[in-house]
């Protein structure tokens, strides 16, 4: 009994030392104070009566300190759409609005607020781009089908872009990546583009751009580069989201996604496989990269996420370092690594990125689906941020008895849908998301030991 006390004072030193070791979260809803909305006329419009939300947050870069107020650069994606049935062979989106121009913004952070201002659109000499897929034909074309809300095929644009990350270029503007090409955009302050790097074309193929390795056109269509840093020295370093799927055989196997390394002032390329948490998904195409950001010129903050074999969401911030990675570029001339379990990537010498978890956030309370901004503040600070995917859904409308998933369906691309190849009645509408996922959340987070 005499022990009890000391025992019950050592179970609470425990506990407040645990206590103490867990990161602390500021956690904010970012606002609009200039009354950003997407203006929309469709046929749902009844639905969203002041206009879309904006949709920031696919990418996230901490720039300065005003006082206490801390100031980032975010941008947005490729603009409103959502999920529909294939036609045939072929991805189909549905775009709310079409003429939508994906933009840069600045996120600011003082007290209790975190405020969205200053939005530029993307554009080029002949103005603002859009985010609608390139058209067949084109390196770096996805082959979805645009369609309007109607279920209506969209021409595709040749300049479009589906932007994620965001980082500094050193000079007062900055690099951007996207999930078509992939590519990897240079913009100035206001959001011109100058330019535009993607895979190099193969004869037969028409390229837009050029100078990243052919290979990365394999990603999976809308899984492009996800995210991107640039490093100390000057390099930029891109994410494919997920894992390439390399004519059509690797995407369920591949042990890793590619982190590919360019270099702009001597256009050099290099990539590093990063290893995916294979075990703990169904199949190796359900991890996702979220973004990267540079810690110095070896290692770099990574968010992996996806739904584990349970269905279970998983978000986590792993520090990654390349020093030991092998340059996968000459293998691919033999063949690409994706085709490689783990024994015969040993034997072939190849060697992946090595890596450690920094933080799970869903331990920490993290409820959104995904966390498609990183960045870091300080030594002992780095800031996560969502993307609402501009506050809307496909909902699928009067389905026919027990086909009761848009993917029973396919679109026939004159404005209906078929089941069994008939015109039917369902349809695809769209509906508000709700809270929280129609909230842009930016977490601001204290680790509990410096980087």
């Amino acid at each position: 009994m005499k022990n009890k006390p000391l025992a019950l004072l050592l179970a609470s030193l425990f506990s407040i030392t645990a206590r103490a070791a867990e990161p602390d979260v500021n956690r904010y809803v970012v606002t609009f104070p200039q009354g950003d909305r997407v203006a929309y006329q469709g046929d749902y419009a009844s639905a969203f009566p002041d206009g879309l939300p904006v949709g920031v947050g696919s990418g996230l870069q901490f720039l300065r300190k005003e006082g206490d107020t801390l100031v980032f650069a975010t941008v947005t994606d490729r603009g409103p759409n959502a999920d529909s049935p294939k036609a045939g062979k072929r991805e189909s989106k549905i775009f709310a609005s079409p003429g939508y121009a994906p933009q840069l913004m600045t996120l600011r952070v003082s007290g209790d607020k975190a405020e969205a201002v200053a939005a530029k659109p993307l554009h080029d000499a002949q103005g603002n781009i859009t985010g609608l897929p390139l058209p067949e034909g084109l390196i770096g074309a996805t082959n979805e089908l645009a369609l309007n809300d109607a279920l209506q095929p969209l021409p595709g644009d040749r300049r479009g872009l589906d932007t994620e990350g965001i980082t500094p270029d050193g000079k007062g503007g900055y690099w951007l990546c996207d999930e078509y090409g992939p590519f990897i955009i240079h913009v100035d302050a206001n959001g011109k583009i100058l330019e535009k790097h993607g895979p190099q074309a193969e004869q037969g193929e028409q390229a837009v751009a050029g100078g990243l390795p052919n290979i990365v056109k394999w990603r999976q269509p809308n899984r492009g580069f996800e995210g991107l840093t640039r490093m100390p020295d000057g390099r930029i370093i891109a994410a494919v989201q997920s894992t390439l799927d390399i004519d059509g055989k690797t995407k369920n196997s591949a042990r890793f996604t590619r982190l590919v390394s360019f270099d702009p002032a001597s256009g050099k390329t290099a990539m590093y496989g990063y290893p995916i948490d294979i075990d703990r998904y169904k199949k190796a195409k359900d991890a996702k990269i979220g973004d990267i950001v540079a810690l110095d010129n070896h290692r770099l903050l990574l968010i992996e996420q996806g739904g584990d074999k349970n269905n279970a969401m998983r978000n986590l911030v792993y520090v990654v370092d390349l020093r030991n990675a092998t340059d996968l570029s000459r293998f691919d001339k033999e063949q690409p690594p994706e085709f490689n379990d783990a024994s015969s990537l040993n034997a072939r010498g190849i060697t992946l990125a090595s890596k450690s978890l920094l933080v799970d956030l869903r331990k920490l309370g993290w409820q959104q689906e995904k966390a498609e901004g990183l960045t870091i503040v300080d030594k002992h600070t780095i800031a996560v941020i969502n993307d609402n995917d501009f506050g809307l859904q496909a909902t699928l409308e009067k389905p026919q008895g027990e086909k009761q998933e848009a993917d029973d369906y396919q679109v026939d691309g004159k404005g209906h849908l078929t089941l069994d190849g008939k015109s039917v009645a369902t349809r695809i509408g769209i509906k508000p998301l709700e809270k929280p996922q129609s909230e842009n959340d930016l977490w601001v987070i204290k680790l509990d030991k410096p980087l």
